[in-house]
């Protein structure tokens, strides 16, 4: 159900809603906190979206199992009306949250509550104009951190924009870093969100492009101009391989405070891509 009508973007308009899941957790916070600001930016509506997880109400009908306590470490049944009150406990917080995170921007706002598998009922919403914002809840420079299931399913099969949302102090004089390839389409997606993020954060640009690529430096620019970024903040790099080390020390050279690549970047097909984008914690916008 939803507190207030929603429907799908609208293919044909230039700025679609700013979606964002809510989950209880302190890093969907952070991500709503985000999502509000860049609405306000846009003029777009927040759609704040809530999922009972229907697994886990199906767990909780048998009688062997078991929930323990993430402070106590105390194991309790797994009681049905128990995991009912609990998601309504939730969704109350976040019907709360999103009401006063959109408040001081004067905003347009509405909580869509459904009950299913998460990156079902997401999907569902979600239109091609949309940006999806995601705490990245549970990632840190723990070792072994990964991506979890929900925010790669969301990534990978999203319609739009998705920003994975992490709390970081940002460099005075940061960048935005974009990763291109040799797929024109996809490249223009991704300069296209570089340069709306450059905008809403008056940042410079950077494009990383292979040694190998067939992109021009002066296409780059052009297309960059287009777009409203001032070819005085930008600049372009040739990446000499996308091996995470490597790619981690010229973002670092780079102050990057954002990363935006798209879905089918060679960087996200490296075999320990998910554990570079932890160690570096920064927000993070793959295009489709």
């Amino acid at each position: 159900m939803t507190d207030a009508p929603t429907t799908q973007a609208d293919p044909g308009t230039s700025t679609g809603r700013v979606l964002v899941l809510l989950d209880g957790s302190r890093m969907s916070y952070a991500a709503l906190r985000a999502a509000a600001e860049i609405a306000a930016s846009t003029g777009a509506e927040v759609l704040g979206v809530f999922v009972e997880e229907l697994n886990q109400l199906r767990s909780a009908g048998y009688g062997f199992a078991r929930e323990v306590g993430a402070s106590s470490g105390i194991s309790r049944p797994f009681d049905p009306a128990g995991v009912e009150q609990r998601m309504q406990r939730l969704a109350d917080q976040a019907r709360r949250a999103l009401a006063g995170a959109v408040a001081p921007h004067g905003g347009r706002h509405s909580l869509s509550v459904a009950r299913g598998h998460v990156i079902d009922e997401v999907l569902a919403l979600a239109g091609p104009r949309d940006l999806l914002v995601l705490g990245r809840v549970g990632w840190s420079s723990a070792p072994g951190a990964r991506l979890g299931s929900t925010a790669k399913g969301l990534v990978y099969r999203s319609p739009g924009k998705v920003l994975l949302w992490c709390e970081k102090h940002s460099l005075p004089q940061g960048r935005v870093v974009v990763f291109l390839n040799d797929h024109v389409d996809a490249n223009s997606r991704a300069i296209q969100a570089a340069a709306e993020v450059s905008r809403r954060s008056h940042r410079p640009v950077t494009f990383l492009v292979g040694a190998d690529s067939s992109v021009l430096s002066k296409d780059l620019k052009g297309v960059a101009r287009d777009l409203g970024v001032q070819e005085s903040e930008l600049r372009v790099r040739s990446l000499p391989s996308t091996d995470p080390v490597t790619v981690a020390g010229i973002l670092r050279q780079e102050r990057a405070v954002q990363l935006v690549l798209s879905r089918d970047c060679t960087l996200l097909q490296e075999p320990n891509a998910e554990r570079l984008l932890v160690a570096l914690n920064l927000p993070v916008t793959v295009t489709p």
